[in-house]
């Protein structure tokens, strides 16, 4: 045999041959139709499995806290940039934010039982500077009272007194202690008026006689109300506002209103008790400097202070109060209505008395509310 029929002679028992990965289809160019494949089983699915997604904590935490940041930085913005605003600082007005402690208390009508009225509206204004300045003038604060009420109005004040006294005992070397409240209210109710006279002597004011000679001949029958107002001297005087161990201390600021209204109550029960508080003003210091009353306690406590005492008195004897402090004349206007850092311009003057005519005698009830 050649070697060329060997070659095709086929071997016994020889195992077929593999297939060649190049098929007929491909070789020819065509495609075959997809196969399906076939889902791996067991650990093999598991390794061929896609990846799940993760959440991430720090990075949700950060987003939030990035927010945040833009969040509040927007807000800064919005909050330094403002709103338009209509506000003049030029602007004055004679509202208040504030409220008025106004405590306007009528008369008992069983006060006026046995007294008999004379039909005509008497008032007697004591107190000091507030009165007592431009007393002769038109636009003095008593006589402004007069014109706004129609009333007839006595004015009984003296410059530069105080509503407490500086001796417990009174003494002649200190006769300004004479026209303290305590004991003028003294001299009107006992008809005695020579301790007063003679300090009146004492004084350079030549308003001082007159003013108490006109005390002594006033009939005190035909008084309807009298009108009660001091300046803050006391607390710049840094007389004590109080005495806790005796409510009727003439040496204390209330202790001497409680006891002259005392007094007044229980000698002319039909005459009704009006107090006008003091306004905002200044105090003066060593240095010559402005000290804002209402913020600077010189040992007795602040204005503020001595309103609410004051209050407090005409709350416990059962007298009306108006408030000028936070009412009339305070630390917003006071640049308006005063002179200086504590007396008035007449301004000051008609305000104050249009306070006590609104709040004593308005129209519709000037002589029926006494």
């Amino acid at each position: 045999m050649n070697q060329d029929t060997e070659k095709n002679t086929p071997v016994p028992n020889a195992e077929p041959q593999e297939a060649t990965d190049t098929k007929p289809e491909e070789a020819s160019g065509t495609a075959a139709p997809a196969q399906k494949e076939k889902t791996p089983k067991g650990d093999s699915a598991k390794k061929t499995k896609k990846p799940q997604f993760k959440i991430n904590l720090h990075m949700i935490l950060l987003s939030i806290i990035a927010v945040l940041f833009i969040v509040i930085a927007y807000k800064l913005y919005k909050w330094n940039k403002g709103v338009p605003s209509d506000y003049d600082p030029n602007f004055q007005t004679t509202e208040f934010d504030i409220e008025v402690l106004d405590s306007i208390i009528p008369l008992a009508p069983e006060k006026l039982e046995g007294h008999e009225d004379d039909g005509v509206t008497t008032i007697l204004c004591l107190g000091n500077d507030p009165f007592s300045l431009n007393r002769d003038s038109e636009a003095g604060l008593a006589n402004q009272i007069a014109a706004q009420s129609g009333a007839v109005v006595y004015n009984g004040s003296f410059t530069d007194t105080t509503v407490s006294a500086s001796q417990m005992i009174y003494n002649d070397g200190y006769w300004m202690d004479a026209f303290s409240l305590s004991y003028l209210a003294e001299g009107i109710c006992t008809r005695d008026f020579d301790r007063i006279l003679a300090a009146a002597y004492c004084s350079y004011d030549p308003a001082f006689v007159p003013t108490v000679e006109m005390l002594q001949e006033l009939d005190m029958n035909s008084v309807d109300i009298i009108c009660i107002m001091y300046d803050a001297i006391d607390y710049i005087k840094k007389r004590p506002c109080d005495d806790p161990n005796d409510p009727y201390s003439i040496v204390a600021y209330t202790g001497a209103l409680r006891s002259a209204i005392t007094q007044i109550q229980e000698t002319y029960p039909f005459i009704r008790i009006v107090v006008m508080s003091h306004t905002f003003c200044h105090n003066i210091n060593e240095d010559g400097n402005f000290e804002n009353g209402d913020r600077t306690n010189l040992g007795n406590g602040t204005l503020s202070h001595y309103l609410q005492k004051e209050l407090d008195v005409a709350s416990d004897c059962g007298v009306s109060w108006i408030d000028n402090f936070y009412g009339s004349v305070n630390e917003d206007n006071y640049l308006e209505y005063m002179t200086d850092y504590i007396h008035f311009n007449d301004a000051g003057h008609k305000l104050l008395a249009k306070r006590f005519v609104d709040c004593i005698l308005p129209p519709e009830s000037e002589n029926t509310d006494k």
